[in-house]
């Protein structure tokens, strides 16, 4: 199967390219990338000269360009990991979302819909369902309630892609995580930025009280997820990815400093993210009984592999945080 995984220099898109290609010999993956500040080639250089993947640098609103790529390679899957995704960002410049997460997606399942698509893999999100309260957890059928301008860019983006299988029949299925971490997540996000500014002696900042609870997976457990779902899984339905494995902010801060042996005293809390869930919580019963998927790392053991990777990958994220990682595409592949 040729696969055109688009953001795949983004986070958890580069660890689905590496997972494929480690996984799956008789496939090809094409990765259509923008290279947004989020799309790190760096991410992607040690599968950089292997034979079944391709690099195109390209933006998924770019019908012309997405429409010669599906053509060029013969794709016959899609798995849409490109996304503005972070909430911070949407809160003080929502329009590039709506451009991205919804107009983008539009362009993907237009150009699937006259190519003729064997799957469209949309990747979604828990938090277009909202905020829980103390108890309870997001099943699929769970009412959507997006509370941030992230968060209601991809619940559009879902009912569109939804939308497409019901009126045109093409072959749709929707997955939505859980808080994803790991290798090669970019450090703006809480658990990668707490590691960096620790091994750094910099202020850890939390968010409000620290309270805010999420649902916490290892990337390597989603990407297995997502292997199911695009060759077992049916078409039209969504499918909640999670860890059964809720973590307040605050206990996770804690349990890494403790790992890597420093003080508490890194700690401030500041000013809390305006409209910031409390809590989310995934019940993923469905595509364990379905598709027989179950998460294999815990926690303790998947934070303190994602902390020696960071501790062992100081360049990588002090280029990042420096700037000097979006120089690593013209090094490679110059102004074409």
């Amino acid at each position: 199967m040729n696969i055109l995984v688009t953001g795949g220099c983004g986070f958890i898109g580069s660890n689905f390219v590496r997972y494929m290609l480690e996984e799956h010999p008789e496939h090809s993956v094409i990765n259509l990338d923008k290279l947004t500040y989020a799309g790190n080639l760096e991410n992607l250089a040690d599968v950089a000269d292997n034979s079944r993947y391709t690099f195109i640098k390209a933006d998924i609103c770019d019908r012309s360009a997405v429409d010669a790529v599906v053509k060029k390679f013969s794709v016959e899957a899609i798995i849409n990991f490109a996304a503005e995704s972070h909430v911070d960002r949407s809160i003080v410049g929502p329009s590039i979302f709506i451009e991205t997460n919804i107009g983008g997606t539009n362009v993907l399942l237009d150009v699937a819909k006259e190519s003729g698509i064997q799957r469209f893999v949309q990747i979604s999100t828990d938090e277009v369902y909202g905020s829980l309260g103390p108890t309870g957890k997001f099943r699929e059928d769970s009412q959507l309630h997006p509370n941030s301008p992230y968060s209601a860019s991809k619940a559009a983006a879902d009912l569109l892609a939804l939308a497409y299988h019901h009126t045109f029949g093409l072959p749709v299925i929707i997955t939505r995580c859980s808080n994803n971490y790991g290798p090669y997540q970019f450090p703006e996000k809480l658990i990668p930025l707490m590691i960096a500014n620790a091994l750094e002696n910099k202020q850890l900042p939390i968010y409000g009280d620290g309270l805010n609870i999420r649902d916490w997976l290892y990337v390597r457990d989603h990407c297995t997820a997502i292997d199911l779902v695009l060759m077992k899984g049916k078409v039209g339905e969504v499918y909640n990815i999670g860890g059964e494995n809720e973590w307040k902010n605050i206990d996770i801060v804690r349990l890494l400093l403790k790992i890597i042996e420093k003080s508490d005293s890194l700690i401030t809390f500041v000013k809390d993210r305006l409209g910031h869930d409390r809590r989310y919580a995934i019940d993923a019963s469905k595509i364990m009984n379905e598709l027989g998927w179950k998460p294999i790392v815990t926690f303790e053991e998947g934070l303190a592999k994602t902390i020696k990777w960071y501790m062992h990958n100081k360049s990588w994220w002090r280029r990042i945080m420096n700037g000097e990682y979006q120089q690593y595409y013209q090094q490679m592949y110059g102004n074409r």
